[in-house]
């Protein structure tokens, strides 16, 4: 797949059933540029159309939240009715090929049916959550000048309903006179409020009539299909363009190699509409997959909500975090006894590095015969450049493999490959779901400067990496949150795995902070309810972290803190943290699920970190 990739996406492509309008006079030209390869040029498709291609009344989606109202359930073509109604809606607002319809909404049916319209007509379709404020919604929407903006009348979470509207009138005025409507979602209310909001429909009006059936606009192969964005905790979210064929047949390759996604299996992800993995959950309908959707708190109505939903709702495949999981493990569940898990035949964690003690609790705790998949890849390529291989054994800590036609590799920082030690994840030859471009960076030096100013024509994805000799990979988080003490280079998750596996720890935050000429490890602990940071516990924090690594890893200071902050898809800023403790200047607030955590970093969190050092 690495040294053949023009046969191995011709394979994936005739194996995966996928019809091009007009026929590609190649797989792929200068093979070697990168950025600048062209996958499939001259061949047009769409992406909703292979979605939508699975018919009948077998369930295309299911969606049910933490409120316990039911499941609502939408077959397949059910789902294609709806497509085809919102489509002529969409029509005769004007949106057409090229435009941006964006979505501030739940992770509900009505999200996906927008975007399967939108992307059938060759318009851009871009969502964030109800999570992110005005500002969060104005730094990313503001961009890229939506034509159509779909919007819930508020949410629902951990227990409480959010209503939305008052800031939707904010986001619609701020959007200005190139917003031709705006469409709410009635979530809180039945009649929702559309005072105020300019030319504004209530959802259930633009899919009462219409066509039964959508139309499908062939578009080329690199064709704007969605606009994702970076966490934007450092400034404006970077706005990452991306087509329909990469995200079609990278989708196609991990759902059905490897993840085993069958027609007819039950998928879900835990996600919002601001992460990619609601883009990749969505594309498991091509591959005949029945996906279900939870909007919501996971704990909510209890802390085994989501298991609950497992059992009843037959799944196959369930997607989630190492967070949720080491919640589950503290809080002593035991899913595997407690619910019906029969049909379960994989469990997927991302969005950190899955510890040792994690994977033993799920095999203990979940399901002894089941594939355990951490994954890892990332908004920019919105796919997986490691995940997990069904035919292969699962290794505690490690992700399984690299993915099929990914040229992914650790290299030292001169440029050379590396085994058994720590190196710079990159991939080194192209492949078809690198974005198509950054939005308004018309010469590309943006997207350059981003992957390819490392190592020239090289892809370096920021994340630091061992590949084993077996060849699994292993993830000590971000390359640029890396840790030096005595020039030696040492990962984050090194040290917060093992300690957040311990039952008096509920989380952790590490950084490398200067101390002189050399950089000190200063560990910040959220004790666990009732526990508290004496010397003791600080003595066994400091014995686990040399037993699961070495000496030079044994944090220089342990701090108490009360939160850790998090990005809105559940990352950890350890950047951020460090920048507070240094007194630079705050990131965009906006792009945090707890922003209060991080101010305590710039008042208390700096008064303690300079008690200690002094």
């Amino acid at each position: 797949s690495i040294d053949d990739r023009a046969a191995f996406w011709q394979l994936i492509v005739d194996d995966s059933g996928v019809q091009f309008h007009d026929t590609p006079r190649a797989v792929l030209e200068d093979g070697d540029a990168m950025p600048g390869a062209q996958w499939f040029p001259g061949g047009t498709l769409n992406l909703a159309e292979h979605l939508l291609a699975p018919t009948g009344d077998a369930p295309a989606i299911l969606a049910t939240d933490e409120r316990g109202a039911g499941v609502r359930t939408l077959s397949r073509d059910a789902l294609r009715a709806q497509v085809g109604r919102f489509q002529a809606w969409l029509v005769s607002q004007g949106v057409g090929r090229g435009d941006r319809v964006a979505a501030w909404m739940p992770n509900r049916e009505e999200t996906v049916i927008a975007m399967l319209a939108t992307a059938a007509l060759g318009a851009t379709f871009s969502s964030s959550s109800p999570d992110f404020g005005v500002k969060g919604v104005l730094d990313r929407f503001g961009q890229i000048a939506p034509k159509v903006l779909v919007a819930s009348d508020g949410a629902f979470y951990n227990g409480k309903p959010r209503p939305n509207t008052d800031k939707l009138r904010e986001v619609a005025t701020a959007l200005g006179d190139g917003l031709a409507a705006v469409v709410v979602v009635p979530v809180l209310s039945s009649t929702p409020d559309l005072s105020g909001l300019g030319p504004a429909v209530a959802w259930p009006d633009t899919v009462a009539e219409g066509p039964d059936q959508p139309t499908f606009e062939p578009v080329p192969f690199d064709h704007p299909l969605y606009i994702l964005y970076s966490s934007g905790t450092t400034g404006a979210p970077k706005c990452i363009v991306h087509g329909h064929g990469g995200t079609l047949l990278q989708h196609l390759k991990e759902h059905r190699l490897h993840t085993d996604v069958r027609d007819g299996d039950r998928l879900f992800y835990y996600t919002t509409c601001g992460w990619m993995m609601w883009n990749w959950l969505v594309s498991g309908l091509a591959v005949g997959a029945t996906i279900v959707l939870w909007d919501g708190s996971p704990v909510r109505p209890a802390p085994d909500a989501l298991w609950t939903m497992a059992g009843e709702l037959g799944l196959t495949h369930f997607g989630t975090s190492p967070k949720f999981l080491g919640l589950c493990r503290d809080g002593g569940q035991r899913p595997g006894s407690e619910h019906d898990l029969s049909a379960l035949r994989a469990v997927m964690s991302t969005g950190a590095p899955l510890s040792d003690d994690l994977f033993a609790w799920v095999y203990d705790a979940v399901k002894p015969d089941l594939q355990l998949a951490s994954i890892s890849g990332g908004t920019d390529i919105v796919s997986c450049f490691m995940l997990g291989v069904p035919t292969e054994p699962v290794f505690a800590g490690e992700i399984q493999k690299r993915g099929l036609g990914m040229a992914v590799d650790a290299w030292s920082p001169l440029g050379e490959p590396v085994r058994g030690q720590q190196g710079e994840l990159v991939c080194h030859k192209p492949f078809p779901s690198m974005p198509v471009a950054f939005w308004q960076d018309d010469d590309g030096a943006r997207y350059r400067r981003a992957y390819f100013e490392h190592f020239p024509g090289v892809w370096r994805h920021g994340d630091f990496i061992e590949i084993t000799d077996h060849e699994g990979v292993i993830v000590y988080g971000r390359s640029d949150a890396t840790l030096n003490p005595g020039g030696v280079r040492i990962g984050t998750a090194e040290i917060d795995g093992p300690i957040e596996a311990l039952p008096e720890v509920a989380d952790s935050v590490v950084v490398g902070m200067p101390d002189g000429d050399d950089t000190v490890i200063v560990l910040f602990v959220v004790p666990a309810e009732g526990v508290v940071l004496d010397d003791a516990l600080k003595a066994r924090l400091c014995a686990t972290v040399r037993a699961n690594a070495t000496p030079r890893h044994v944090p220089a200071h342990i701090l108490p803190c009360p939160d850790v902050p998090r990005t809105i898809s559940g990352k950890k800023v350890e950047i951020a943290v460090r920048g507070a403790l240094l007194g630079q200047p705050a990131p965009n607030r906006d792009a945090l699920a707890n922003p209060e955590a991080l101010d305590w970093f710039y008042v208390d969190g700096k008064t303690a970190w300079e008690t200690a050092r002094s």
